[in-house]
């Protein structure tokens, strides 16, 4: 029990420090959504449930109007693939990552966000640290941050008469600095380049609403190759 009880202390220990730039975008961007649904005449809890059942923010921002709109569960289906696509190919990448989790493996999968996927995906645990309780302490964490921010924008959002135009930008802010980080780690910055030079071609064929898919595709075919390409100079 004790061994069970030190393993888990251990990896909330290294995952929080992880977490922490998580944590302020989540709040800011949690803070606005909640205000939103506010503004759009739900009630508090409203917010606060669906962060905690859906956590998927564009989702979540999207199902404001859907709730406002007639009952379509085919186009809400559809949609909801479509903007959550890109998961598909963050499960692929953490396979080999999250085996072994066990019964925590469901849980990790509900919490796949973009941020959870940016830590886990690149973070080294200390050898003391379990994979798997460290993985799950970097997803507990960042949901609980999310449903936080949302829960506190549905209370404080009836009283406020701020403007929070501009908020979402500290996810984009979040995203270039966790891009840069992996820049300044990654010797060869192969990966790197092939990600931003197929996104902004995919972008200039695509268009900013079709491109993401696309250049998810095309990222994960030249990373493949590219693994394969080196696998093959290391046997030699």
């Amino acid at each position: 029990m004790t061994t069970t009880t030190g393993k888990r202390r251990r990896a909330l220990a290294a995952a929080f420090p992880r977490t922490i730039p998580i944590l302020t975008g989540f709040l800011f961007l949690g803070f606005t959504y909640g205000v939103y649904m506010r503004a759009a005449g739900f009630s508090f809890y409203y917010p606060m449930l669906m962060s905690l059942t859906i956590f998927a923010g564009s989702m979540e921002f999207l199902t404001v109007n859907l709730l406002l709109s007639p009952f379509q569960p085919l186009q809400v289906l559809l949609l909801t693939l479509m903007v959550n696509a890109r998961h598909l190919f963050y499960g692929l990448a953490m396979l080999e990552r999250y085996q072994g989790a066990g019964l925590k493996k469901l849980y990790l999968i509900f919490g796949m966000c973009d941020e959870t996927f940016s830590v886990n995906c690149t973070a080294a645990p200390p050898e003391d640290v379990d994979r798997g309780w460290f993985y799950f302490f970097v997803t507990l964490l960042d949901h609980c941050y999310w449903v936080l921010g949302a829960t506190l924008g549905g209370l404080f959002g009836g009283v406020l008469t701020i403007s929070t135009e501009g908020l979402d930008f500290v996810m984009t802010a979040m995203f270039v600095v966790i891009f840069l980080e992996q820049w300044r780690k990654d010797a060869s910055h192969a990966s790197a380049i092939l990600g931003a030079v197929l996104s902004v071609a995919c972008l200039l064929l695509f268009g900013a609403d079709g491109f993401m898919l696309p250049a998810m595709l095309a990222i994960l075919g030249s990373l493949i190759l590219l693994r394969q390409w080196e696998t093959k100079e290391a046997a030699k």
